[in-house]
């Protein structure tokens, strides 16, 4: 899924007392606060809405593979 940058104004003293208390637990404030989009996401996002852009997200599956003859050989083995 294609990432954008969300903008959020803090007051500096307050930010930097979180970086500080939340690297003592080994976290940072982006993994927090991905952890509080995904749980608004959760919250507020029908969970047949959250399916379909899953599914539409989700990588393709690779080709199986054919048993379809390359051009110029015999299905049956012949040349």
């Amino acid at each position: 899924m294609r990432k954008i940058t969300v903008s959020v104004q803090v007051d500096a003293e307050k930010l930097r007392a979180i970086q500080f208390y939340a690297g003592r637990k080994d976290t940072t404030m982006e993994a927090e606060l991905e952890d509080c989009v995904n749980k608004i996401y959760e919250k507020y996002v029908p969970a047949q809405t959250r399916e379909y852009i899953e599914s539409i997200s989700a990588p393709a599956r690779p080709p199986r593979p054919g048993r379809s003859a390359s051009p110029g050989e015999n299905p049956e083995g012949g040349v």
